[in-house]
């Protein structure tokens, strides 16, 4: 059983998956959030930029966002802003090239670069003396969240208690051929600029000729993830940086939303018989949601992920 029940209603007025996708993405703006920004220089001579939002707690979230996304991105913010009000400390980190300067290496990120959040959540502990933390994931975050959590569950801290992640494409073969060009062609214009940068750091290893937006995801994952990223291959990308397979091994109490409605997830991104058979983990699915959406009232900024995040972080519940 650990399969929940949902209590998620979409407000009336997004009426199907892509509005509860398009709508909060574009609109939504979260005020009162101040970071403050710190460069952590890292063990293979790059960087990684981390935003706090600290208000003298002992308990920090540790928050992860999607594809081409940053600490600035609204369901980050509503999320720190939440958790800053019931007295918890937030750190937002940003992926390697995603928090406004490419970063120094040929490498950037990608959606198994779990080993970048162990780097920055061992930081947390460091600096900040917390006695506990929270790892919340959406997206690409969700499925890095989790990869980190069941990978290697001896190794993850001691501190780490609870996690939830949310629209996360936990088979990333499956979720990478359902998305649509529709969606898929603003990330790959968003990564064609950031390719033109490593070119210029690298130019005999970055070749953008005939680079095409309106590519499918398996054929830029084949030309420029993997091989950037020292996979031999897409397959072999999808197949070592999914987080499915590691989920058995979770140890901690987490909670994976997706939405059935999401227009980039797979049949085989709902892991049932996971959760059924690890007690650690729970699987919830609303029937509505879009991806990285689950609005409540779009107008009066009230969201479902914020309020579940805390029900199941903070309170221990799923009533």
């Amino acid at each position: 059983m650990p399969v929940v029940a949902s209590a998620y209603k979409p407000p009336f007025y997004l009426l199907n998956g892509h509005l509860q996708t398009i709508v909060p993405g574009l609109f939504r703006k979260v005020p009162g959030v101040q970071y403050e920004r710190e460069r952590l220089p890292t063990p293979d001579q790059d960087f990684i930029d981390i935003d706090w939002s600290r208000v003298g707690s002992d308990t920090v979230v540790i928050l992860s966002h999607g594809l081409e996304g940053d600490s600035e991105r609204s369901y980050i913010k509503g999320m720190v802003k939440t958790f800053n009000a019931h007295g918890i400390d937030a750190l937002a980190w940003n992926y390697r090239s995603c928090s406004g300067e490419p970063n120094k290496l040929l490498r950037s990120y990608h959606l198994g670069a779990s080993d970048d959040l162990d780097f920055v959540l061992r930081h947390a502990l460091q600096v900040g003396n917390y006695q506990t933390v929270f790892l919340i994931g959406f997206s690409a975050g969700g499925n890095i969240s989790l990869k980190y959590l069941g990978e290697a569950p001896e190794q993850v801290p001691q501190e780490v208690k609870r996690a939830i992640v949310f629209s996360a494409p936990v088979d990333l073969k499956s979720s990478a051929q359902r998305i649509s060009k529709i969606y898929s062609r603003r990330f790959l214009k968003s990564l064609e600029i950031k390719l033109a940068q490593k070119r210029e750091l690298f130019p005999d290893k970055v070749d953008l000729s005939g680079y095409n937006p309106l590519w499918s995801f398996p054929e830029f994952d084949e030309r420029f993830t993997a091989p950037l990223h020292g996979f031999a291959s897409a397959d072999d990308y999808y197949t070592r940086s999914s987080s499915k397979q590691f989920i058995k091994n979770i140890r901690i109490p987490t909670l994976l939303v997706n939405a059935k409605n999401d227009p980039f997830l797979s049949n085989s991104c709902f892991p049932v018989k996971e959760a059924e058979h690890n007690p650690n983990f729970f699987l919830e699915a609303p029937a509505e949601g879009g991806h990285v959406g689950f609005a409540i009232d779009f107008r009066q900024n009230v969201y479902y992920s914020e309020i579940r995040a805390v029900q199941f972080l903070l309170e221990e519940g799923f009533d």
